[in-house]
């Protein structure tokens, strides 16, 4: 959670330095972040494999195969970066201004998009090796490597962005800067550490089929589930754009916020499940993994929930950090606020999702963002927003049953699912059931 805190105070911070620039530049970045998020989710997606087989290697103390696993997850996740670094390199204006983006907008996301893609398979790789090293239980080491990340990038932002000192004022390419540095700084250091003796897990040579195989299955909807999710985003911020650029950059101003203040705890409750659960699972005891899954979203429903409530009464308050521009302000409260709403559900389908993933079931989140999105967070917002003509109010309601419909089917899956039998059968398969390996 303090890791993931200061990840999201850093997006954060992006957002509050482009604000002084104007609520173009505003919308340039988060069109840009649209885009940014597809190496996010592929990284996401295989650390979601990486994270499951190690945990349940760990749990059932097969280290050889946790070694390996980790191995190929951050090659596998280093080549999964090299068409982005392409993609950036020649299409990123072009990418920007098909969403319907002014010229000003396109040109200033377009910059933005090259510098972030540049730094790609350096992305891919930290999410990986941070993943792999808390499925054996160390959350610490990733911790420390990206608080230092974290803070440099921040203070890069501010510098770069702003003119601070005797550094140059690059606006918006300065954020740019200042991401990709932190995106180099994280590999670089989680490589390292693995490398040498700080961890418990380490380096092996990749020769085991079948645990590339299941590292592959297990990451495959996850990583598809991320890009769905990522790629429905854009006829959502189509739907926004046709109200109006403020009502985009408020869209992007309340999301901020929101994942500020409920996204570190989310998602360090979603790790620590799929931790727990795939521990539990390798150490045999599907109903420890069951019950610590329901205990991790409970812990993670009393405490978002109520940070939820605290967004809801306050989100005038916490706009007022952002922007000044009436009109942009009156929406992002609004966005806030709906957002607030939402966070009970959203602490609970990020969670169970992450107990299904230390289960081996990724395909159960993947079904249930996928519809959720498709049907709810563009489907009825576009039903009620454009065609029966309520405006924004449309995409007010579209996010909220958004919610609520994923965690309907997550709960239900974590509930009823044979995730435990799929996750025993994997481990047999591997070699890693009754396995007390040690490492070469």
């Amino acid at each position: 959670m303090a890791e993931q805190t200061l990840r999201t105070l850093m997006r954060t911070t992006d957002i509050l330095v482009t604000a002084l620039f104007s609520p173009a530049a505003v919308a340039a970045i988060g069109l840009a972040d649209l885009y940014a998020r597809l190496p996010l989710r592929i990284g996401l997606g295989l650390g979601g494999g990486a994270v499951a087989l190690s945990s349940q290697d760990t749990g059932s103390d097969a280290l050889a195969n946790r070694d390996e696993a980790i191995t190929q997850a951050i090659l596998v996740s280093a080549l999964a970066g090299i068409p982005f670094v392409l993609f950036g390199a020649f299409l990123s204006e072009q990418a920007i201004s098909i969403l319907g983006a002014p010229t000003a907008v396109a040109a200033m996301g377009g910059t933005y998009l090259t510098i972030i893609f540049a730094t790609a398979p350096a992305r891919h790789v930290a999410l990986v090796a941070a993943r792999s090293l808390q499925g054996t239980g160390d959350t610490r080491t990733p911790m420390y490597v990206n608080v230092v990340s974290n803070l440099l990038n921040i203070s890069l932002t501010a510098a770069l962005g702003l003119g601070l000192g005797p550094f140059p004022r690059w606006e918006i390419v300065g954020v740019g800067v200042a991401t990709a540095f932190g995106n180099l700084f994280t590999a670089l250091a989680l490589v390292l550490a693995i490398r040498g003796r700080w961890t418990a897990a380490s380096f092996a040579r990749p020769t085991d089929g079948t645990i590339t195989r299941q590292l592959l299955t297990i990451s495959a909807p996850k990583i598809v589930e991320g890009l769905v999710a990522t790629v429905a985003e854009f006829p959502f911020n189509a739907i926004l754009l046709s109200f109006g650029t403020e009502v985009n950059a408020a869209y992007q101003i309340g999301r901020r916020m929101y994942q500020q203040v409920t996204g570190p705890l989310s998602r360090g409750y979603s790790v620590a499940s799929s931790v727990v659960v795939g521990q539990a699972l390798g150490a045999g005891d599907p109903d420890r993994a069951r019950f610590e899954g329901w205990a991790t979203a409970a812990l993670g429903l009393l405490t978002v929930g109520t940070v939820g409530v605290v967004l809801f009464f306050a989100a005038e308050w916490f706009v007022r950090l952002f922007t000044d521009d009436a009109a942009t302000r009156a929406y992002a409260i609004d966005f806030a606020k709906v957002y607030g709403l939402s966070a009970p559900f959203l602490v609970l389908f990020v969670v169970l999702s992450g107990s299904l993933q230390g289960g081996s079931d990724t395909r159960t989140p993947f079904v249930a963002r996928t519809t959720g999105m498709v049907g709810f967070m563009v489907g009825l917002s576009w039903l009620v927003g454009v065609y029966l003509g309520y405006g924004v109010v449309g995409t007010y309601a579209g996010i909220f049953c958004y919610y609520v419909w994923m965690t309907l089917l997550v709960g239900a899956g974590f509930q009823w699912g044979d995730w435990a039998t799929r996750a025993a059968d994997m481990m047999a398969e591997r070699g890693s059931g009754e396995a007390t390996e040690t490492p070469e």
